[in-house]
């Protein structure tokens, strides 16, 4: 594995460790990519401050650090200047209007909320309606259609605790939808190491079905995790399981410029 493109910094108030920490550990770790995806800011309305992102008048500092370690750092790994993105109608048009300001490599769509942060809910928390489902998998799809995306995220984020069939009918959607696009799907390494409900084996079960390309993402908190992925127990028997190759894993960068 030689490229990762989920890396965290501490402006999203979840990670810890300093940007030159990552970039130290990707090099140990033997990586020539490091891509840095913080969660994007919002052009959220006035009032409203999130827990978990970068506020907008962070994006400067956020990309004028990158700027400088990726000089620093040209001749030992080559640093990309990303987000990770919270797609939604509302606010997606003035935020993509903002970002393009200041430098910009790729955008990666990792989707938390149906049908945004203010307006909707947190999937990754047990829900069991159906039209919430629905929701995520509409929402994420409009993402994925705006064709600014290098690659899908966590899929299986959403923690649904209903009906198997109905789970699978609205999940093989955004599969469906990955294929046509030829966007790569992100089996997520970090849900490994936190114990989280993803990687999902009834996601990754339907989508082997369907062959969409597949991407390994660190999603990188702390520095530590940035590894190889032999490393990370139990992950090597689950790409084994479900027959997932991503040989280098280095990716198709889409330009959202």
């Amino acid at each position: 594995m030689l490229a990762n493109y989920h890396t965290h910094t501490t402006r999203c108030h979840h990670a810890f460790g300093t940007e030159r920490e990552y970039i130290e550990q990707a090099i140990a770790q033997g990586f020539t990519v490091l891509g840095f995806s913080d969660h994007v800011p919002q052009p959220y309305p006035k009032g409203f401050r999130s827990g978990i992102r970068m506020t907008m008048d962070e994006i400067e500092d956020y990309t004028g650090t990158l700027v400088k370690l990726r000089d620093e750092y040209k001749d030992q790994i080559k640093i990309l200047i990303g987000y990770e993105v919270e797609y939604s109608a509302r606010f997606f048009p003035t935020l993509l209007k903002e970002l393009r300001r200041f430098p910009l490599d790729y955008l990666i769509q990792g989707q938390h909320f149906a049908v945004n942060e203010i307006d909707g809910f947190y999937v990754g928390a047990p829900f069991s309606k159906a039209e919430d489902l629905k929701a995520y998998v509409d929402t994420t799809i409009e993402g994925m259609e705006t064709g600014l995306f290098t690659y899908l995220a966590h899929p299986d984020l959403p923690y649904f605790l209903g009906n198997d069939d109905i789970y699978l009918h609205q999940m093989r959607r955004i599969v469906e939808k990955a294929v046509e696009l030829d966007i790569p799907l992100e089996v997520n390494m970090y849900g490994f190491s936190d114990h989280r409900n993803y990687p999902c084996h009834r996601f990754f079960n339907m989508a082997k079905e369907l062959h969409p390309k597949f991407v390994l993402g660190c999603d990188a908190h702390q520095p530590k995790l940035i590894r190889q992925p032999e490393t990370v127990p139990g992950l090597s028997t689950f790409l084994e399981e479900y027959g997932i190759e991503c040989g280098d894993n280095f990716v198709e960068i889409r330009d959202p410029n």
